[in-house]
């Protein structure tokens, strides 16, 4: 039997509340809607993505010691990931709270991260953690990191690939002065305009000569329900997603394509038909209730089977 890839994630595993608003939003009152509390974070959730894809996986993260952290120390098992994190006893496990509108657009979030700043750069330092990057076959981080921890991965992996994903607009910044190292970023278009130094209403081609030009030998740039971008040393090419019987939320559809693609990747795929098994899952996400949609074999065959293949851009 063929072994399966491992991989090692570092970055966000923390506690995500998401409340919809029933009906118009009233600003600076009390609006009526529901919250729904899961464990997400952008790292958590591509790798856990990878490992319903047949990935061995690994987390490095931080959390307190309280039982926000025990209910993350929970998902992480229950996903079948090995738990390298730390955990810092006087501290908040981090979290993020957004609130959305009816149709799921985000209205305000707030993000308490501070531990990640505080703690997660130093823990890349323990044996433990260079023993897992060295028994892996790739590294997968997220923008939580400062630029210092990501290129202190990308020297510990020693010619290892080491995946990013954005995150966020402000956080995507954090990768300018290190995708040169990367092998591989994920992000949406916002993300990566700033990453690329362009406006966000530039044509494809040119978001990526930007991100070339920035030093990124490859990426993947999501638009919401418009085209996949992709882009590597063969050329740069786009995937329509197909239309979706229903769509639930669109929280961690980015995570799942970046956890899949990673995966098909790490299996010896092309990035053009990687990210086709990417998309599909991203579009088993957008179905699910669930942040990390549950699927199976066959399921995940038929949804592929919908994603049309990829076309160069003109």
């Amino acid at each position: 039997m063929m072994k399966s890839p491992t991989i090692l994630a570092v970055g966000g595993a923390y506690i995500e509340r998401r409340g919809r608003v029933a009906g118009a939003f009233v600003p600076a009152a009390s609006n009526p809607g529901t919250m729904r509390e899961h464990v997400g974070g952008a790292a958590f959730n591509a790798l856990r993505c990878a490992v319903r894809r047949g990935v061995s996986a690994s987390l490095l993260s931080v959390r307190g010691g309280d039982a926000l952290g025990d209910t993350v120390l929970r998902a992480v098992t229950d996903a079948g990931i090995a738990d390298l994190s730390a955990v810092f006893l006087d501290r908040a496990t981090p979290s993020h709270t957004m609130l959305v509108d009816s149709d799921g657009g985000l209205i305000a979030g707030l993000a308490d991260m501070v531990l990640y700043e505080l703690a997660l750069p130093k823990q890349i330092r323990r044996a433990k953690v260079r023993d897992a990057i060295g028994s892996a076959d790739a590294v997968l981080c997220d923008a939580n990191l400062p630029s210092s921890a990501v290129a202190r991965l990308a020297a510990l992996a020693a010619g290892k690939p080491v995946f990013a994903l954005a995150v966020s607009p402000s956080k995507a910044a954090r990768l300018t002065p290190v995708l040169d190292l990367l092998a591989l970023a994920f992000m949406n278009r916002h993300e990566a305009g700033v990453l690329a130094g362009v406006d966000i209403d530039a044509d494809d081609q040119g978001i990526v000569d930007g991100l070339r030009r920035a030093g990124l030998k490859s990426g993947v740039i999501t638009a919401g329900d418009g085209p996949v971008l992709g882009f590597d040393k063969l050329g740069a090419f786009s995937i329509l997603p197909p239309p979706l019987q229903k769509r639930t939320d669109a929280a961690g559809a980015g995570d799942a394509l970046a956890g899949a693609t990673v995966a098909a990747l790490l299996r010896g795929l092309t990035l053009r038909a990687a990210l086709r098994e990417g998309v599909a899952v991203s579009m088993l996400a957008l179905e699910s209730a669930d942040t990390v949609a549950a699927f199976s074999g066959a399921g995940f065959a038929e949804a592929l089977a919908l994603v049309p293949e990829a076309r160069d851009l003109a």
